[in-house]
Order: C-alpha cells, then structure tokens, then sequence
C-alpha cells in the first residue's frame, strides 16, 4: 500500500505542476468503500487521515472499528432515512443532490448540535443514470442554504461519465468549474472545493480546479470479489 499510495502522490505533484498549482491545494479523499478496518488501518499508518464511504450502512459498521482520529466523508448517494446516522458519523457530505435534502440535513444537524460543510452535486453530463440536480437549479439551492444555520455549502461535487479516455472526461470538469466561477459571481458563495476526479480521471480533473480528488482502488487495490453488498435500502 506504501508504494500504491507513493505512486498515487507523484501523479497528483505532477498535475498540480502542469496545472501551475501547488501541491498543498488538492486534497485526497481516500475512497475506503467495500475495504474492512484493517485496510483502513493500514493506510492510516501510511499516513492517509480521510476516507469517504458511499454507504452509510456500511459505515456504521467499520468506523467504529477504526483508528479514531480519522475523519469520515460520505460521497454516495443519501437516503433520507440515513440522514440521522449520517450527520452522526460524517465530517463532511460531498453528494447533496437536491434543495429537499440540504433541509432534512440541516434538520438533523440542528437536532444533533453540529454544523456540518457539504458539497452540492451537479449532474452535469445530464445522464439520467447519474444523481445530481441540473445546473440551473443550484443558484436556487444556494438562496436556500441562506436560510439555514447548520449546514454549510463549500462547494460543488460532480460524477462525469466513465469513458475509456480521461481526456475525454475533462470537459465535464471544466463544466462544474465554469459553473462554480459563475456562481461565485452571481451569489456571493466563495464555494472553495471542487469535488471532482477518481482513480482513472483525477489528472485532468486537477488541471479544471478539483481541490477534493476521490482514489480508490490505486491506494487499495482491487476490491474484494465475493463479497456480500451492504446496502443502505431499507
């Protein structure tokens, strides 16, 4: 895992160097999903301290069975029946995907004593495979957040579609991009972090911005085959 987390480390300098950015701007996220406590141990003694998980079922299972100074990012997809455990086990929730659940969040985080930051995620491929609200309806979702005293929008989030070529990818970055600028223009929202780019696309999401870059497999190998699937379905 050392020398997958090294190799990790000179892909992401050298993007930042052709970018013209400096390394300490990305920030990498871990993508600890389907991997148990003793992979998440292993790679915190390399010296990672943030992973995301996509289930937050699965979370409540392996979390506590980790190193307790790590932080916990949630970057799948959130049910509203998840939400209370959510707030409880996340720092950070990178997949809020529509106005509705940035207010059941703010909810929760209101009941539990806590503010938490979040990214809003954008469909802006447009697939109707992928979650995420269009790109027109994110001014509307900042105007809400206005409104809200313990959520904290940061930034936007986006999944591109997966192509064989991640040149090809790259304009979907830049779309997130472009639309983050405009917004930082329209509403007054700094919205920082860009959470963008995985294991087969994050160089050329880091070239359009991307401050958050979710790796998986690079730094954990392959995912265990024949495993069961924990879900988040009720």
């Amino acid at each position: 895992m050392q020398q997958r987390l090294a190799a990790v480390e000179e892909r992401i300098a050298a993007a930042c160097a052709r970018a013209g950015r400096v390394r300490d701007t990305v920030k990498l996220l871990a993508v600890s999903k389907t991997f148990g406590p003793e992979a998440v141990e292993e790679a915190a003694g390399c010296g990672l301290l943030v992973f995301g998980e996509s289930k937050v079922q699965e979370a409540r299972q392996k979390i506590p069975c980790c190193p307790s100074h790590l932080q916990w990012h949630c970057i799948g997809h959130l049910q509203s029946n998840k939400i209370k455990d959510a707030v409880r086990l996340f720092h950070m929730i990178h997949a809020v995907d529509s106005s509705r659940l940035l207010e059941l969040i703010d909810a929760a985080c209101k009941a539990a004593g806590r503010t938490l930051p979040v990214c809003l995620e954008v469909n802006v491929s447009g697939e109707s495979s992928k979650y995420g609200m269009p790109p027109g309806d994110v001014a509307a979702t900042l105007e809400l957040a206005n409104r809200l005293f313990n959520v904290q929008v940061v930034g936007l989030m986006s999944i591109p579609p997966l192509m064989p070529d991640p040149e090809q990818v790259r304009p979907y970055f830049q779309r997130l991009r472009v639309l983050r600028d405009d917004l930082r223009d329209r509403t007054g929202y700094a919205l920082p972090e860009l959470s963008m780019g995985m294991s087969h696309d994050f160089e050329g999401a880091i070239a359009e911005g991307a401050t958050w870059v979710r790796i998986g497999s690079m730094i954990f190998g392959e995912r265990p085959k024949n495993k069961a699937v924990i879900t988040d379905d009720p």
